[in-house]
């Protein structure tokens, strides 16, 4: 049993935990995953490392409350602890060599491209960090962000802080003011990824990406988190979950995704009604 040993509300829909767990965190890198279950009969979902603590044996995830399993672990608290945390799964982002680079995160994404623009700025590279929202109240880790990069640009859909517009707005601007990236590292949701590599695929800058399809067990031998990336069918667990984003195939990812919506839609909102029978 792995238990939570700090819980932080980081906006209305995403929740940061610390959890205990000495053996992840001993071997944890920037860009690898860990699967955990709620509950005995919970579903395994994968969730990315946001942050780990040598010491202490603690690893942050970040998650976005979309559906049930997210729902019944966002209802615990400080000092409950989750069936299985397993990890960690992937391969870590590939860092070496890297002196200017560009870091792209939107919306919860971002808690993935943190800890990797944390380890570039240690590492002494020049990072330029672009982060998007749809609104203020969704911003989240701006503080960290500002202690991990030599330039930070927020930006928000509506206006509501920062700068309005979209992240490929800013990475655009950046690039046309003579800015120039040994690479570019983009993270969020897959439409927003898609638009970034094809953007920077005009300027001839590699492109990483990282991917969070359909996934189960995380070892290689279910397929479910199977894509295509440069005509070959690669599995985001084990070969992952980064890519070369100009070579991913993002308009069957962004089908393969939308396949269970309507699923997830109701378990999450079946879940949601028993919660709200205990409080009654």
């Amino acid at each position: 049993m792995f238990e939570i040993i700090r819980k932080i509300e980081l906006n209305p829909t995403v929740t940061q935990m610390d959890i205990y767990a000495p053996l992840v965190a001993k071997k944890a890198e920037p860009g690898q995953f860990i699967i955990l279950r709620v509950d005995a009969e919970g579903e395994r979902i994968p969730l990315t490392v946001a942050d780990y603590d040598r010491g202490s044996g603690s690893v942050s995830i970040i998650f976005q409350i979309v559906g049930a399993t997210t729902a019944k672990l966002n209802h615990l608290k400080v000092g409950d602890s989750l069936q299985d945390f397993v990890g960690p799964l992937g391969k870590p982002t590939e860092t070496d060599g890297l002196k200017n680079v560009a870091v792209v995160g939107g919306g919860v994404g971002c808690a993935i491209a943190y800890p990797i623009a944390r380890k570039l700025h240690e590492l002494g590279a020049k990072v330029h960090t672009i982060v998007g929202f749809r609104s203020k109240d969704l911003v989240i880790l701006e503080d960290q962000f500002k202690c991990s990069c030599s330039l930070l640009k927020m930006m928000t859909d509506d206006g509501s802080y920062g700068e309005k517009g979209f992240g490929t707005d800013a990475l655009k601007a950046l690039l046309e003011s003579g800015e120039q990236y040994d690479e570019v590292i983009a993270i969020g949701p897959l439409i927003m990824m898609k638009y970034v590599c094809k953007l920077t695929k005009l300027y001839g800058i590699k492109t990483i990406v990282s991917m969070n399809p359909i996934m189960i067990d995380g070892t290689g031998m279910c397929g479910c988190c199977r894509l295509t990336v440069g005509g070959k069918t690669k599995f985001a667990c084990v070969d992952g979950p980064d890519f070369d984003g100009q070579q991913v195939d993002f308009d069957e990812v962004i089908s393969r995704a939308s396949m269970y919506q309507a699923f997830e839609r109701a378990a999450f909102e079946h879940t949601c009604h028993l919660f709200q029978l205990e409080v009654e």
